[in-house]
Formats: structure tokens, sequence, C-alpha cells
């Protein structure tokens, strides 16, 4: 995957980089694994905005992705690697010798014609998605189930990568992206390699125009603002907050506050918390 980089003969593209889309194979979206999803702009069943900055943007279709990969032993070829534009990563179009058809996660490395499975008989390349009990001690994986039959939940963005390094009895220890390690049960099934897409980070919008495209209206910095629409605001020119920690609009800490509940049911499993909590 290559990025493409603009000379700024507008300013529009001045730093403005975007991906060449080598990887993908095929533009249209397979019918039948598609459906319509309104979007809700960041509204609740109210109509009341509950997520700010959210609206506008392209209209999109859903792709339904196999996260559960519960094909158990059935043999799929990938036909086609496709953009999706809900999410950052790739997607395959995978065809089943039973002739079904069904889209997953694209593995970094994984092109069209090779054959992935899933189950216990799966092997350890990539794509294949085995349980954790099937999985050597230092493989890079992702598209993780938190608990068995659920689907995968962790490490599912472009170019994200969890990594096995221990086992003991039922439990197998991953170091996640964001540095947290955690007890996994070893009966989850697990994608091996790397999600694709791996040089989205390095993506330059160039105007603000692109995030519209995305859905992702402005933001305003609270100091810029009055003190009625904001605690940080207010003031004869550049003034500081007047507070001891950064607020939210509703006057909460916005910095370094921690919302996790100490009573949450799986504060038990997380050997090590992410970096910053």
């Amino acid at each position: 995957m290559a990025i493409r980089l603009y000379r700024a003969y507008t300013p529009g593209t001045r730093n403005r980089a975007v991906l060449r889309f080598g990887e993908t194979t095929r533009s249209e979206p397979q019918k039948r694994l598609t459906y319509r999803r309104i979007s809700k702009n960041g509204r609740n069943n109210g109509g009341v905005i509950t997520s700010r900055h959210r609206g506008g943007g392209h209209k999109r279709l859903y792709r339904r992705i196999d996260f559960r990969r519960d094909k158990i032993n059935i043999f799929g070829r990938v036909a086609s690697i496709e953009y999706d534009p809900n999410r950052n990563a790739y997607i395959c179009l995978i065809s089943y010798i039973d002739g079904e058809k069904r889209y997953i996660l694209h593995a970094w490395g994984v092109g069209v014609g090779d054959v992935v499975t899933s189950g216990p008989e799966a092997s350890v390349s990539n794509g294949n998605a085995p349980p954790l009990t099937k999985i050597p001690l230092g493989t890079t994986i992702h598209n993780i189930e938190m608990k068995p039959g659920k689907g995968g939940q962790l490490v599912r963005a472009a170019g994200a990568a969890a990594k096995v390094v221990a086992k003991e009895g039922e439990l197998a220890t991953l170091r996640l992206p964001s540095g947290e390690i955690r007890l996994i049960s070893q009966s989850c099934l697990a994608s091996v390699g790397r999600v694709g897409n791996v040089d989205t980070n390095n993506e330059g919008s160039g105007k603000a125009g692109s995030k519209r495209w995305l859905g992702k209206r402005p933001k305003v910095r609270g100091a810029a603002t009055n003190p009625v629409d904001h605690p940080h605001g207010g003031g004869e020119g550049r003034t500081p907050i007047g507070r001891k920690k950064p607020s939210t609009p509703w006057g909460y800490i916005a910095l370094g506050k921690r919302t996790r509940s100490s009573k949450k049911y799986s504060n038990p499993l997380i050997l090590r918390r992410r970096k910053g909590h």
C-alpha cells in the first residue's frame, strides 16, 4: 500500500495525502451482504444531540462483516479485497466451498485466491481463525473474541495487532495495541495476522471539507467561546481557563478523570491497564 502525496497547487492539496487503494480489487460491494443504515447524526430517539460534531457526510451502505467466523472447518477462497466506508480497514469477500459468501476483515498479506478457514483444525496462517489454544506464543492476531461464540470485538482497526504472550490453564495472556495486558479464554477465536491497510495513519486530510465528507462537523475550542457556552470561555484577550483542571462544557473534569467502574466484571482479567489509566 502506498500513499499519494500532493503538491500545494491549491490550498486544499497542501499537506494532503491519500491512499492509492492498490490492495483493493473491486469497487462495487456484494449486494446481498449490504443494507441501508440511516445516519443518526449523533442524535438519540428523541432527536436530541448526544454526540456532538457529527452530521452530514456521504451516504453509506453497510456491509455485513462476519466477526464470528463460525464457518468451522469449511474452506473459503478470497474473491476480492474491497473498501468499506464504515471502517478504516479493508474487507475481503470470501467464497466458501458450500456456495455461501461472506465478508471478513482483510489481514495484511492476504491476496485474492488465498484460502482461509476457521476452527480448531485451521492452520496458523494469515487470515485463518483458530482458537487461542492452537495459536503459539508470540503470534500476531486480530479480531479477538472476548466470549466464545460472541464474535470478534478487540483489535479490528486498520494496522492493529495484538500478541499472545503467555498461556496458563484455560486463559491466555494477550498484549493489546493500547499496551493493555489482558486475560482471554483460550476457547475464543482470533484471526491470525495484522489488520490490513497499515498506512491509514499516514493520511492527511488537507482541508476541512475532507472531514465533512466523513460526517465530522467543526469543533470550537472552549477558550474561544463566551462564558455562557463553556467554563473556559470569556475574559479579556487570551486568558487561562481559571480552573484547576480542564472541563467539559457541562463542568465535568475533561482530562485524567477515571470513569471506569471499580466494580466492572472484567477488572480481575486486566493485568495491566493501558497507558495513562
